[in-house]
């Protein structure tokens, strides 16, 4: 392999996990003005990854985008950076960084993070929290990004397709929050960040997941495999349903007049007329890469405040199996590929 190559995953078809493929060779990214490049030590995987590895079926038939091969996944990656753009001056070469790169207007193949190095815009980077190790911090991007602006600070105007008003966070501090699918990504770091906004915080997930999110600060955990959250709880002031879809309206009748729904993935929820009639507000946003919220994200990772948690470590060499442990379901927390 020359210094001009690097070693990646790469797809040339649509397909199920069998069709990512480790290779060398690649060409090195080039890097553009306002732009640093990243060697990679860790990514860490998102649903995205998948969707595009699958050709984006889920999205209604004038969305799915003309895909360009060969694809290289992914949008989440921690690294230390190798070279900066004559332009950029607030890094430099040997810092340690993290980044979603490129997210969503790279979310057909233009991020490209599956890879030993990428090059990414100086505006989607920050410092690498201090007390991560580089698995941990590649961990958090896409996710904790996603809570965040979900739930605290969205930090951008851009409209969304999928509803004609933008989306607002809402009050946390003594209000009654539900973390739907709270073990996961998404779910690990809302349920955190409204704890620490001084929600009273239920978490609802299987079982397997009690310690840990007891761990992490819940003040009530339902085991959806033993009884339904229906049959446990009313007056809930907002529910984060981190599983989305056609399902998420059924927490509407847990929710009092005034509250909101926040599903995470909003593509086939139905009940937009019962959320009306029961003054309930359902918004969703889509998460954009911001390195100004990353600093702000890391110094609460460092402090403790929010933390990465891991459900399993492979090499990138290895995609394929990590896309695999993903479709298994039931992950607690991040799947991460480590860079050697």
């Amino acid at each position: 392999m020359s210094s001009q190559t690097m070693n990646a995953v790469r797809q040339y078809e649509v397909g199920g996990p069998e069709v990512l493929r480790y290779e060398s060779g690649v060409p090195l990214p080039t890097l553009k003005p306002g732009e640093v490049l990243v060697r990679v030590r860790a990514i860490g995987l998102n649903p995205p990854d998948w969707y595009l590895r699958e050709g984006y079926r889920e999205l209604p038939p004038e969305w799915q985008p003309e895909l360009r091969f060969p694809l290289i996944l992914g949008s989440d990656i921690s690294g230390v950076i190798a070279a900066v753009a004559e332009d950029v001056e607030v890094f430099a070469v040997g810092d340690e960084v993290y980044a979603m790169v490129r997210f969503p207007e790279g979310m057909y193949g233009d991020s490209r993070a599956y890879a030993e190095y990428v090059s990414v815009p100086v505006q989607e980077i920050a410092r690498k929290p201090a007390s991560l190790d580089h698995r941990h911090a590649a961990g958090a991007p896409m996710s904790l990004l996603t809570a965040w602006q979900f739930l605290i600070e969205q930090g951008h105007d851009v409209p969304n397709p999928l509803q004609a008003f933008q989306h607002r966070p809402v009050p946390l501090s003594g209000r009654r929050v539900l973390v739907n699918g709270a073990a996961g990504g998404v779910g690990h770091f809302a349920l955190q960040l409204a704890k620490n906004a001084g929600a009273h915080v239920t978490a609802v997930a299987s079982g397997r997941h009690r310690a840990l999110l007891e761990g992490l600060g819940v003040d009530a955990f339902i085991d959806y495999t033993v009884t339904s959250p229906e049959d446990e709880i009313r007056d809930l002031d907002l529910v984060v349903d981190a599983v989305g879809g056609k399902k998420a309206a059924r927490f509407l009748p847990l929710i009092k007049s005034g509250g909101a729904l926040f599903p995470i993935y909003p593509l086939g929820l139905e009940g937009a007329d019962a959320a009306q009639k029961r003054g309930v507000t359902v918004s969703a946003t889509q998460v954009r890469s911001s390195g100004a919220q990353l600093e702000k994200l890391a110094a609460l990772l460092d402090d403790g405040s929010v933390r990465v948690v891991l459900d399993s470590v492979y090499p990138l060499s290895a995609a394929r199996a990590a896309h695999e442990r993903a479709g298994e379901g039931h992950i607690q927390g991040k799947i991460v590929l480590e860079v050697s």
